[in-house]
């Protein structure tokens, strides 16, 4: 009975590393060994509308809308791009602020919304009016809060609109600080853009992050907008990209001139409400999506107690258990190793073994995120 037992814990237990390395070999692999070539001094091929919504965001915008309106992406002295700034009903001095630089910045204006609007919560109204206020059909999205990591950023974006693609997903960093808040922070957001960013390159795009986001402005209008979820505070980019995302229509770009950097939260409380809110969104993903997203955190939540329980076995149990595990772990450690790298982040690598059981956690804290009602506020 005990010898039974012991190979059912085995075969649950390889069963269950044989998804997770499944996983990395055939998915998370993408990110790691992307390979794609680009060419900052290219010319643009088209224009470019960038827009930001912007809610009391005055300091962030002095810091970080300089190097939005400062891009390489021009033919000669003219600007081949329009920035657009959708101050949505500020209380503080943005609208001072914005309207001081316009002399200076001729391919840059502002939106003002001076009224909320009914039963669209979120920022989802004001970028709505960016869209429409837009001069060109490709629009680039970012946040008040986050600066290209060069001035080539719009540049490379740009590149990611080949082959008939309709929506492009980039990499919205967070500034490196010290602290193990900042490093669960970044890993975190690492370990999100892996499975999206792959997940897309795989033809199963199932979200985008606005802080790096650009796609064409008539797919936003042929899938009306956000009409679907519009009653949602957030949404605006994830549930959007799985929404109008197919199998053809995504391209990914990485490069870390192309990156966004923004400021990470300085306290627990507030980096558990701002993944709490954007959790909120999960549950409304496509089905397929939920399916293949739940197998992974479900398998790799169960990973680690499955081997600790194999390990009351004796040999040869205990050794089949022990390559298994060593296996899953040398494999995933040179998917992370390469797609840290990638995405800038290798100092993290010598957590990430702490990190991804820390995971654990993670999934027990944020998962009931799924159940919450999405508040109205941005």
């Amino acid at each position: 009975m005990f010898d039974h037992l012991g190979e059912i814990a085995l075969y649950s237990f390889a069963i269950i590393a044989g998804i997770q390395i499944c996983y990395y070999l055939f998915i998370f692999s993408r990110v790691a060994f992307y390979s794609r070539k680009f060419d900052q001094d290219q010319p643009p091929a088209e224009k470019f509308s960038v827009i930001i919504c912007a809610k009391d965001e005055e300091l962030n915008l002095q810091r970080n809308l300089p190097a939005v309106l400062q891009q390489r992406f021009h033919h000669h002295l003219t600007p081949e791009y329009e920035v657009i700034v959708v101050n949505d009903n500020s209380e503080d001095d943005s609208r001072y602020y914005l309207r001081s630089i316009e002399p200076g910045y001729p391919h840059y204006r502002t939106i003002e919304i001076k009224q909320p609007a009914k039963f669209i919560p979120g920022k989802k109204f004001p970028l709505s009016m960016g869209l429409r206020g837009a001069a060109h059909e490709n629009v680039l999205l970012t946040d008040a809060d986050c600066k290209p990591a060069s001035t080539y950023w719009l540049s490379l974006m740009s590149q990611g609109f080949t082959e008939n693609k309709e929506i492009v997903l980039g990499y919205g960093a967070y500034h490196k600080k010290p602290g193990f808040l900042n490093k669960v922070i970044r890993y975190e957001t690492y370990f999100s853009a892996l499975q999206h960013l792959s997940f897309a390159m795989s033809g199963m795009a199932y979200m985008g992050v606005g802080r790096n986001l650009a796609y064409k402005r008539e797919l936003f209008y042929r899938h009306k907008g956000f009409t679907s979820h519009q009653h949602l505070a957030g949404g605006d980019d994830d549930l959007f990209v799985n929404t109008a995302a197919n199998r053809k229509n995504v391209g990914v770009v990485i490069h870390k001139k192309a990156f966004t950097y923004s400021e990470p939260k300085t306290s627990w409380s507030s980096w558990f409400r701002q993944k709490t809110r954007h959790m909120t969104t999960g549950k409304h993903y496509r089905f397929f999506h939920k399916m293949v997203l739940g197998l992974f955190s479900l398998t790799h939540f169960l990973f680690y107690p499955a081997f600790i329980f194999t390990l009351f076995f004796p040999a040869p149990l205990l050794w089949y258990s022990l390559g298994i595990f060593g296996g899953k772990l040398l494999i995933q450690a040179i998917i992370n190793f390469c797609a840290m790298r990638k995405l800038d982040e290798r100092d993290l690598f010598k957590y990430a073994w702490f990190m991804d059981i820390f995971m654990l956690l993670y999934y027990v804290v944020f998962t009931p995120a799924l159940l919450i009602k999405s508040k109205n506020r941005w």
